[in-house]
């Protein structure tokens, strides 16, 4: 009887340990690749004894043709032609030899990367579901990842060639979660300003630097150009008047100045407003858990920018970090 007893003990705990683990949601789902990044080798490795002229068919047939929206001059409207298009995939090619293995090791190590750090990410945001395919390209020099919203719909990207270029060797654990999170985040706004943009790239930021509390400001992507964050807090005072001018404007040369590499004219930092935002994000965290500064929309994420930026604003000096 005692055995008995026992084995019934037994299997009503483990019928319970299965209901139990039936009750549970299902995993999140991951990101699905769609790999074009090792394409692009291939084509490369046929035509490595040929030509440009030859490669440039091969990838425009064999790669370029998997991926349209982004790899065709549409989206360009007018702005560029095919032939300076096809003259951009030839650069790629002859740039290529110097890049080829350290390349060949980040796609290898991409497949590897991602399921780690889609899953970390999911521990701090469960609610995290992709909102569509993930394409791992060779940028053309364009980007090292990101999103493109081409004819109404936004692709999530990745490039290798640039992810090489920058992160090196480097550990991306905060380059993943900041993407990811740009995959995750939507605070609703129907119009892009400079405050959305500053929220939106600022607490991306924020929220790699807490997921990675150790990471340099080269692996949170605060050190492109180099010097980024030094730089910035040098003249912080005049970073955040400008700032505060234009947290409405709209016009692309506000937009590049803070957000692009190419810069501006106004003698700041090109990119500023990368850790501007992130320091706005950091404000507005030691009222907020990473969840809900997520969650604002639109409306309060503008008071919230606002209200950081006057704050920030009256101190002379910020630290880093």
């Amino acid at each position: 009887m005692r055995a008995f007893r026992l084995a019934s003990s037994i299997l009503a705990s483990l019928m319970f340990a299965g209901a139990a683990r039936a009750a549970e949601a299902p995993p999140a789902p991951g990101v699905r690749v769609i790999d074009l990044a090792s394409g692009f080798l291939e084509a490369y490795e046929r035509n490595a004894a040929t030509s440009a002229p030859a490669f440039v068919e091969d990838f425009k047939a064999s790669v370029a043709a998997r991926f349209p929206e982004f790899y065709g001059i549409e989206r360009y409207q007018g702005k560029r032609t095919q032939a300076e298009r096809d003259k951009q995939i030839a650069a790629a090619y002859e740039a290529f030899p110097a890049l080829r293995e350290a390349y060949r090791k980040k796609v290898e190590r991409f497949t590897r990367d991602l399921p780690l750090y889609t899953a970390s990410f999911q521990k701090a945001f469960p609610d995290y579901r992709p909102k569509g395919d993930l394409y791992f390209v060779h940028s053309l020099g364009e980007m090292d990842g990101g999103t493109r919203t081409i004819k109404g719909r936004t692709y999530f990207i990745f490039g290798a060639d640039m992810m090489t270029r920058i992160h090196g060797d480097g550990d991306e654990a905060g380059f993943f979660h900041h993407e990811l999170f740009h995959d995750y985040h939507s605070t609703g706004c129907a119009e892009e300003r400079v405050w959305t943009s500053l929220w939106q790239e600022g607490l991306a930021t924020y929220v790699s630097r807490t997921m990675n509390p150790s990471a340099s400001n080269a692996e949170l992507l605060l050190d492109f150009p180099r010097n980024l964050v030094s730089d910035t807090e040098r003249q912080l005072d005049r970073a955040f008047e400008h700032l505060a001018a234009n947290l409405e404007s709209k016009d692309e040369a506000v937009y590049a100045g803070l957000f692009m590499g190419k810069g501006d004219d106004t003698g700041l930092p090109a990119r500023r407003g990368y850790y501007l935002g992130y320091l706005v994000a950091r404000e507005a965290g030691k009222t907020r858990d990473l969840q809900a500064l997520a969650k604002l929309q639109c409306a309060d994420v503008r008071t919230v920018v606002y209200e950081a930026v006057e704050r920030l604003r009256a101190r002379p000096v910020v630290a880093s970090h």
